[in-house]
């Protein structure tokens, strides 16, 4: 019979005495089945176990994982404290009932072992209490990886954004990976073996991986620690690497390399030619250039290779002109982008699409990021309009294929303004086109209305769909952190205002009714930090220390918006000081 898991199980304990031994309460296991409520599958709903349970190098017989995040070698065995139960009930009183032995899809359950006795590297063994002369060797497991929460958690505790709390308070679990086979069961003893790191506790590891990620020499240490599962490992090796080429660019700007006092190098570094690799139309109106770097960076570089999906790239043509667009898919060596012709261009899209052609060449600035992959999430909807699927497409595919639940509303002037049609057929009844020639007319009050608990809202298209988006997201009491705008046009006109510009010697500059405070900095000061121009990014943000502000666009919270403005878009009232 399962060892009976009772109320005095679940009292608190001292969480920092030394680790020994503990008995195991419960072994539990469970099969891939659908999350209430969504199409996604998870193991994360396990029931104990009676009797011997064995165990294999992938973790307990009769367990189920999604392998996409769990699973495998490194994460064989989830281990939980029973313990923190108590002070999950009571931190979150609304979810008590959930908060029980099992509630974070634990295959063992004990009492006293938990993130601060437990380290990295810790060696244990399973055996029942006194084994006989006959009885097979004891399980050994090994202590690999703090773990990750996602948002099953968030969905199975009906607590929005409570995977976080997990790890800041550590009380997240572990993995184990196995070092001997065989069988467990309820009541077995788990006794400490061997500890190589007593220094790395769980708890401390975490302190690293989430709280303090800017400590280069934790950084170092952890990314050394063989034992230490792929994937916190690799995350640690990853900061190493981008400390290292921070430091070696900083070196050679002391040094002075590259012009008078760096800024040539830095100016390199700001813009870099890449080459038109693939011209493809994609509908009447819409063209795709696939870009690739003339002298591609390196992996171990200074800057990272990879890109977050939804990333945006500053376009400087041949005419002059800088345009900002949205990257479908690539790496910082090879990208494509996606250009409609927009009717009303000065020359930034026509200049694409009457001038660039394969061979051409073009320079290419920031590449920035500002739609983040929302992990506390339990369903995602995007929303979009025309050419501003664009924005939207890399982290649509990607969602689909970690699997979490993801809906694309697209609406187009009709089915023959449809691009990248090969990728959207793939995705199948999760994207739901909206084809105004054929009378079909997207409603974001009814997707808003019909949207299942714990959504994320995305939105990026024309003017009119955006405005419709911050009317129906407002009305209907949507939070700043569960929407996301992504335009690609800004108002940017408006009354002239004054700013002094408090550190560059108080200089003041006027900016005029068409002018953008961003331009004026630019031609007042040289270079300043910028990429989408439509106020999405927030990499123009500049301080306000006084003054009122109209703020436009979408990249800053309304808390911030007391001692920050967009530069690109925002506009003074009047005079404003402000630090660039």
């Amino acid at each position: 019979m399962p060892h009976k898991v009772d109320a005095e199980h679940l009292q608190e304990v001292d969480l920092y005495a030394p680790f020994t031994s503990d008995t195991i309460l419960e072994v539990r296991t469970g099969k891939m089945k659908p999350l209430p409520g969504l199409a996604v599958q998870s193991g994360i709903d396990k029931t104990p176990r009676e009797g011997p349970v064995r165990v294999t190098e992938l973790g307990l017989e009769g367990d189920e994982h999604d392998p996409t995040f769990h699973g495998g070698v490194d994460k064989a065995i989830h281990g939980y404290c029973s313990s923190h139960y108590a002070t999950w009930r009571a931190e979150y009183p609304s979810a008590a009932d959930a908060f029980r032995p099992g509630g974070f899809g634990e295959n063992l359950v004990t009492r006293h072992l938990n993130e601060r006795n437990l380290c990295i590297g810790d060696t244990v063994s399973i055996s029942p209490p006194d084994p006989g002369p006959d009885a097979e060797p004891p399980v050994l497991l090994q202590v690999s990886l703090p773990r990750q929460p996602c948002f099953k958690l968030n969905h199975r505790f009906r607590l929005k954004n409570f995977a976080p709390a997990t790890w800041r308070t550590s009380r997240t679990g572990w993995y184990f990976r196995v070092l001997r086979p065989g069988a467990v069961r309820a009541g077995d003893v788990i006794r400490l073996v061997a500890r190589p790191h007593p220094e790395w506790t769980i708890d401390r590891v975490q302190e690293y991986l989430h709280r303090n990620t800017g400590d280069p020499a934790m950084n170092e240490a952890l990314a050394a620690i063989e034992e230490l599962g792929a994937e916190a490992r690799d995350a640690f090796r990853a900061r190493v690497v981008r400390h290292r080429a921070r430091e070696r660019r900083k070196a050679r700007e002391q040094a002075g390399e590259g012009g008078e006092n760096g800024n040539g190098d830095k100016e390199r570094q700001r813009w870099r030619e890449y080459r038109v690799v693939e011209r493809t139309r994609q509908t009447e109106r819409i063209v795709s250039f696939v870009l690739q770097a003339v002298e591609p960076l390196r992996e171990d570089g200074e800057e990272e290779v990879q890109l977050r999906h939804g990333a945006h790239a500053r376009i400087r043509l041949g005419n002059g002109l800088v345009r900002a667009y949205s990257i479908v898919d690539g790496d910082r060596n090879r990208f494509q982008l996606g250009v409609a012709l927009d009717e009303k261009s000065r020359g930034g899209s026509r200049y694409l699409h009457e001038i660039v052609q394969v061979g051409h060449t073009v320079q290419v600035g920031a590449i920035t990021n500002s739609v983040q992959v929302a992990t506390a999430a339990s369903n995602h909807i995007f929303v979009a309009g025309g050419v501003g699927i664009t924005a939207f497409l890399a982290l649509f595919e990607h969602y689909k294929r970690i699997h979490y639940s993801a809906t694309l509303h697209y609406a187009v002037r009709s089915v023959e303004d449809v691009p990248f049609r090969e990728r959207l057929a793939k995705l199948g009844d999760d994207v739901v086109i909206y084809d105004k020639a054929a009378g079909q007319r997207l409603s974001i009050r009814r997707i808003i209305e019909g949207m299942p608990w714990n959504s994320k809202l995305y939105f990026c298209g024309p003017k009119r769909l955006m405005d419709e988006a911050a009317r129906e997201t407002k009305a209907h009491g949507i939070a700043e952190k569960e929407v996301h705008f992504e335009a690609f046009e800004a108002d940017v006109s408006g009354d002239p205002f004054e700013v002094v510009v408090a550190n560059k010697g108080g200089k003041t500059i006027r900016v005029g009714e068409e002018e953008t405070l961003l331009e004026c900095l630019q031609r007042e000061f040289g270079e300043v930090d910028s990429s989408c121009c439509v106020g999405n990014c927030g990499t123009c943000r500049v301080d306000l220390k006084e003054g009122r502000v109209d703020h436009r666009g979408t990249a800053l919270m309304e808390e911030e918006k007391a001692t920050s403005m967009l530069a690109c878009v925002s506009r003074g009232i009047g005079r404003i000081t402000i630090e660039i």
